[in-house]
C-alpha cells in the first residue's frame, strides 16, 4: 500500500529544472499555420514566455533565417525577453545547430521545454533529438501550430509516443507557480492570466472585482 505525503511528483516541472527553447515564432511561418488561430497563437506564445520570464526560467529564443526568408520573432516573445538574443539558424531542426548545442549545455538543464512553429518540423526534430540524448521533453501543444489540423496531430503523436510530455500554456504557468501561498510571484502570476489567460482570466477579473475573492490568503 502506497503512503501519500505533502510532495508534488517527479514529472512536474519546476522553475530552474527546465529550459524553454521558443522556436521560429515568425510571420512567414505563422502565414502558413492552419491548426490554430494566430491571434490564440500569438497569445498562448505570449503567455508562455512572459510565464518563463516571471519565473527566471532558463530561455532559449531561435528563428530560421529571419533576415532573408521568415521575418522577426514575435513581438510578444521580444516583449517578455527585450534584452535577450535571439539565435537565428540555418538548419530547420534547432537541435542540429551548434549555438544551441551550446547553450544548452552552458544552461545545464536536464529538461527541454518546446514551442514554435512549425510542429511536425521544428518541434519534432529537436523533441526526437533531445530524447535521443537522454533529456526530458516536454512539448507546449497549444502553442504549437502546423500547415493543417492532421500535420499538428500526428506531429504530437510520434512525440508523445517517443516519450515527450504534452502540456498547454496555461498549464506551463499554474504547474510553475502551483501554491497561491507562493506570495513572490503571486501579482505577476495573476495579472499574466488576467491579460492573456482567456477565459479564465475574465474569471479572476470578475471574482476580484464583484466579491473580493482571493488564493491562497491574498
Amino acid at each position: 500500500m502506497p503512503t501519500a505525503i505533502a510532495a508534488p511528483g517527479k514529472t512536474l516541472l519546476t522553475p530552474h529544472d527546465h529550459t524553454l527553447i521558443l522556436i521560429d515564432y515568425q510571420s512567414q511561418m505563422a502565414f502558413a499555420t492552419k491548426s490554430i488561430d494566430a491571434v490564440l497563437l500569438r497569445n498562448n506564445a505570449g503567455l508562455v514566455a512572459h510565464a518563463a520570464r516571471i519565473f527566471g526560467a532558463s530561455t532559449i529564443l531561435t528563428t530560421v533565417a529571419e533576415k532573408s526568408f521568415s521575418g522577426p520573432i514575435f513581438s510578444e516573445i521580444k516583449a517578455a525577453f527585450p534584452e535577450s538574443d535571439v539565435i537565428d539558424r540555418t538548419s530547420m531542426n534547432t537541435w542540429e545547430d551548434a549555438k544551441i548545442a551550446e547553450r544548452v549545455n552552458k544552461l545545464g538543464k536536464p529538461r527541454i521545454v518546446l514551442a514554435g512553429l512549425w510542429t511536425s518540423v521544428c518541434i519534432v526534430g529537436p523533441a526526437l533529438s533531445a530524447l535521443d540524448q537522454g533529456f526530458e521533453v516536454y512539448v507546449i501543444a497549444d502553442a504549437c501550430g502546423d500547415v493543417s489540423n492532421e500535420a499538428h496531430e500526428r506531429a504530437m503523436d510520434r512525440m508523445v509516443q517517443a516519450g515527450a510530455r504534452p502540456m498547454t500554456s496555461l498549464q506551463y504557468l499554474l504547474e510553475l507557480q502551483r501554491d497561491w501561498a507562493r506570495s513572490a510571484t503571486y501579482d505577476a502570476v495573476t495579472g499574466l492570466a488576467k491579460e492573456l489567460g482567456g477565459a479564465y482570466g475574465l474569471g479572476i477579473i470578475y471574482a476580484k472585482a464583484m466579491f473580493g475573492a482571493s488564493e491562497g490568503g491574498h
